[in-house]
């Protein structure tokens, strides 16, 4: 048996000198500096004692070494753990109790206030590095790797044994970890590829970041199972992209990308005439952002819709209608119902209800969470996705709104129960609702309404410092106010709809501002 998903990477590389990436510095990776980097990382990690189902966590900025160090963890047979960059201390530290990785890997800045958490969950803490670069990564994990050999023995796994686990936000407010296989992984981009048409001449534009479904599995193993190259950005960038566009066939992103490229003058359909295909996920597309690009570029952009536990489970065609608003159909492979949410029965086309899902994209289960595991999966074992949805007659799939209370602002998932028990801890604070609302840039803006106790002296600023400690970046409130009290139905139940219909223009004049 040999190691399934880097066999299958391996058996697509076009020609050894073929290029891989180019990155924004100037360097430039064939396939074979792939094959022989993501090898010395893989030495690197079993010289560290890394063992195969061990997980090796990584919270580091974005960078081809990043990259290697996945495929270098996937060698070595162990489990790749992406973090976001945003996460503070507090959140890692729950992290790396929960998954207990071998490994944990951040960057030099980070590693003096996150080697407390490292030592307290048993793990050994390294930092990144640059792989040419030996003087500036005296001691890191890629100066161990330019020690090591280019030479390694990829460690047998199979289909079903895990190649990652991410972590995703529950409605409880603790992020689970969803258990990806190399078959989830493989399928998968076997699948987008043929669909999307990838082949070996394809250059991506990559300003995805890679701690995230999105960039990590749906853009690079895409590119690793067609053979094609991408252009690797640190960030998402209009300068950049409009920079490196000439060099780019296709590019996926964000909503928010769309939205900020059609801000800038040098958005034109001659400047984009040669791209073959615009890609976006991660959070809905306005019909009107759609609209918009096909008149600026003349081109339609092809909305997918995925999620951390599922990998993409539908897309709209290549060829055909992308019809703004719809995600397409269910890949090949893919079967997608709609049901009751109370009763799971089936549902008729255009009846909205609970969207679910099966197939090989499928994960295998939250991390050490059996019980949340089962209560997601029906005894057919379809995936109950939490998004309500229907389908239409000519069988496109609409996402209509969410069953689980979640808010996707800028591309990233964010649960308001997470944020609400943090302010609810903080002194003079009776209770608080969290919303997302409409914001022009980032899809939802996270907004936050408190009740305080009478004579505190809370402050909508004192919320928002104090949050800024607690909560990764994207989760904190954009804006928070204090009122008397939260409406509540006959139950007492909290009315988050009419909070929403209340502040739901709050962030309109932002755009005007220039937000």
């Amino acid at each position: 048996m040999g190691n399934y998903l880097f066999d299958l990477v391996r058996a697509r590389i076009p020609a050894p000198d073929a290029p891989f990436a180019l990155l924004d510095d100037g360097r430039r990776l064939s396939y074979a500096d792939m094959v022989a980097v993501s090898a010395r990382f893989a030495n690197a990690l079993v010289a560290l004692g890394v063992k195969p189902g061990d997980r090796v966590a990584v919270q580091v900025e974005k960078s081809i070494e990043a990259l290697m160090l996945y495929l270098g963890t996937v060698r070595a047979g162990a489990v790749f753990l992406p973090l976001n960059t945003a996460y503070t201390p507090a959140e890692i530290e729950y992290f790396l109790g929960d998954a207990e990785p071998a490994v944990f890997v951040c960057d030099p800045a980070r590693a003096e206030a996150l080697r407390p958490y490292a030592e307290k969950a048993g793990a050994k803490l390294e930092t990144l590095g640059i792989w040419r670069s030996p003087e500036v990564s005296a001691g890191t994990l890629a100066d161990k790797g330019l020690a090591a050999s280019p030479e390694f023995a990829d460690v047998a796994r199979g289909a079903d044994d895990l190649a990652a686990i991410l972590y995703t936000s529950g409605t409880t407010g603790r992020s689970k970890g969803a258990m990806l296989s190399h078959d989830n992984l493989a399928s998968n981009a076997l699948a987008l590829v043929d669909y999307w048409r990838f082949t070996s001449k394809d250059v991506l534009l990559h300003a995805l970041p890679i701690f995230h479904t999105h960039g990590l599995f749906v853009a690079t193993n895409t590119i690793l199972f067609s053979g094609a190259s991408m252009i690797l950005l640190p960030k998402f960038d209009p300068d950049q992209v409009f920079r490196y566009l000439p060099q780019a066939t296709c590019m996926m992103g964000v909503p928010t990308f769309y939205v900020r490229l059609l801000q800038d003058e040098r958005l034109t359909k001659a400047a984009t005439a040669h791209i073959r295909l615009f890609v976006s996920g991660s959070a809905p597309l306005l019909a009107e952002t759609h609209r918009a690009w096909r008149e600026r570029t003349g081109h339609a952009i092809l909305e997918r819709y995925g999620m951390t536990e599922t990998n993409m489970s539908t897309s709209n065609p290549y060829d055909g209608d992308r019809i703004a608003g719809t995600v397409g159909f269910p890949l090949p492979g893919v079967s997608a119902r709609v049901v009751d949410p109370e009763t799971g029965a089936a549902l008729a086309r255009d009846e909205i209800g609970m969207i679910e899902v099966k197939g090989p994209n499928v994960f295998k289960g939250y991390w050490r969470n059996p019980e949340k595991t089962a209560a997601e999966f029906r005894p057919d074992g379809f995936f109950i996705t939490g998004d309500l949805g229907k389908i239409d007659p000519a069988g496109y799939v609409h996402i209509v709104g969410r069953g689980k209370d979640l808010i996707i602002t800028g591309g990233y998932n964010v649960y308001p129960k997470e944020v609400e028990a943090e302010i609810d801890e903080m002194e003079g604070v009776i209770e608080s609702a969290v919303i997302g609302v409409p914001h022009p840039d980032f899809g939802e803006g996270v907004t936050a309404v408190v009740v305080a106790k009478p004579g505190a002296s809370i402050t909508a600023k004192g919320i928002a410092t104090a949050l800024e400690q607690r909560l990764a970046k994207f989760k904190q409130p954009k804006q928070v106010f204090v009122v008397p009290e939260l409406p509540r139905n006959t139950m007492g139940k909290v009315q988050k709809n009419l909070l929403r219909e209340q502040y739901k223009d709050i962030y309109a004049p932002a755009l005007k501002a220039g937000e």
